[in-house]
C-alpha cells in the first residue's frame, strides 16, 4: 500500500499552518439519521431503520445557544432527512423568530412521504432556503446512486417547490441543487455543471432553480464502505490526496462553522461528526458552552477525509472554494 501524507503533514509541504477556527457565523445541526432513502454515497450512514435522533430538550438547548450568540447568522438544519425529526419545524420557526437564516439540506422525496403534505408550504412561509440533493439530470444517475424512482420523485417535488415560488425569478425563497458524483471521481467544474442543470431542468420539466452546488464523495461511511468493496479505497484516496489545492484551505467550512450533533456533541465538521473525531480534540457539548465565541482560534482536529473538502475545486456545504 502506498504511503500517503496525513492532512497536517499536506498543510506543512503548502507552507500552510495548522488549521484553527476563525470567526463562527454558522451553526450546523445535524437533528439524526432517519431517513427515508439510503443512498451509496451517504456519509451520514442516514436510512429508514436508524433510530438516532434530537430529542426536545437537545432541541431547546440548541434554540438557547442561538439567543445567546448573536454572531450565528445561519443554522443549517441536516440530517438524514431533517423534516422527519420532530422537532425540524420547532428548531426553523425559532431561528427565523430570532432572525436567523435557515438551510433546509432536503432530499426532495422526504416531502412526498405521509405526514409531511405541508412541509414545503411550512418552509416557504418562514422564508427558509433549501438546499436539495439530485445528482444528476439524467433518471439513470440519480436512480443508480439513490435508489429506484427517485428521479421522477424528485422532479415531481421541485415542481410543486417551483409552484410555491421556490427557485423562480423575483423570488425570495432560494433553491439550490446539489450534485455529487456517482463513483469515486472529483465533482467537474461548477459553473458548468450549474449551465448544464438549468438548460437541461428546464428544457425536459420546467423546472427552475437557483444554483447547483458541487460536492465531493467523502470516504467515510457508506462511501468508504462501497470503495472498500470495489478495491478502489486506495486509489480514491491518492486522487484526492494528489489533487489536495491549497488555495482552497482558507475558505473550508470548519473555519466558520461548529456541528452539533442529534445528541448535542459538538464537532468541528458533519465529516468529523460522522467519524465520531471530538471538537478541537477533546469532547463537548452544547451543555457546557454559552459563548460559541470561545471556540474562534480553536485547533481543528483534521483526518484523511479533509483531502475530500480540499481536493481540485474544494468542496463544502456551499459547494466549490477555488
Amino acid at each position: 500500500m502506498t504511503s500517503l501524507p496525513g492532512f497536517d503533514e499536506a498543510l506543512e509541504r503548502h507552507g500552510l499552518p495548522p488549521l484553527r477556527r476563525a470567526a463562527l457565523d454558522t451553526l450546523q445541526v445535524n437533528v439524526g439519521k432517519l431517513c427515508n432513502q439510503a443512498c451509496h454515497h451517504c456519509h451520514v450512514d442516514a436510512g429508514p431503520k436508524r433510530t438516532e435522533k434530537m430529542t426536545r430538550a437537545t432541541a431547546e438547548r440548541v434554540v438557547w445557544l442561538l439567543e445567546r450568540n448573536p454572531a450565528i447568522l445561519l443554522v443549517d438544519v441536516t440530517g438524514g432527512a431533517p423534516e422527519l425529526n420532530d422537532n425540524f419545524r420547532f428548531l426553523v420557526t425559532e431561528a427565523r423568530r430570532m432572525g436567523r437564516r435557515v438551510i433546509d439540506r432536503c432530499n426532495l422525496t422526504v416531502l412526498l412521504q405521509p405526514g409531511q403534505e405541508d412541509t414545503a408550504a411550512f418552509l416557504a412561509g418562514q422564508q427558509a432556503a433549501i438546499v436539495a440533493s439530485l445528482p444528476c439530470y439524467l433518471q439513470s444517475n440519480v436512480d443508480k446512486q439513490r435508489g429506484d424512482h427517485v428521479y421522477e420523485k424528485s422532479v415531481l417535488v421541485l415542481q410543486r417547490l417551483n409552484a410555491l415560488g421556490y427557485g423562480m425569478p423575483g423570488s425570495s425563497l432560494t433553491l439550490d441543487l446539489v450534485y455529487n458524483p456517482v463513483g469515486p471521481y472529483l465533482p467537474g467544474n461548477q459553473a458548468k455543471l450549474d449551465a448544464d442543470y438549468h438548460r437541461e431542468l428546464d428544457a425536459r420539466f420546467g423546472i427552475r432553480f437557483n444554483r447547483l452546488i458541487t460536492i465531493t464523495n467523502m470516504p467515510i461511511s457508506r462511501f468508504a464502505q462501497d470503495l472498500d468493496r470495489q478495491g478502489k479505497h486506495e486509489e480514491y484516496m491518492s486522487l484526492l490526496v494528489n489533487h489536495m489545492n491549497p488555495a482552497t484551505v482558507e475558505g473550508l467550512m470548519c473555519r466558520n462553522l461548529v456541528s452539533v450533533g442529534y445528541d448535542g456533541q459538538l464537532y468541528d465538521c458533519d465529516f468529523n461528526q460522522m467519524l465520531e473525531i471530538p471538537l478541537a480534540g477533546r469532547r463537548r457539548t452544547i451543555w457546557e458552552i454559552e459563548d460559541l465565541a470561545t471556540l474562534h482560534g480553536a485547533a481543528i482536529a483534521t483526518g484523511p477525509h479533509c483531502f475530500g473538502c480540499t481536493a481540485g475545486a474544494g468542496s463544502s456545504c456551499g459547494g466549490a472554494l477555488a
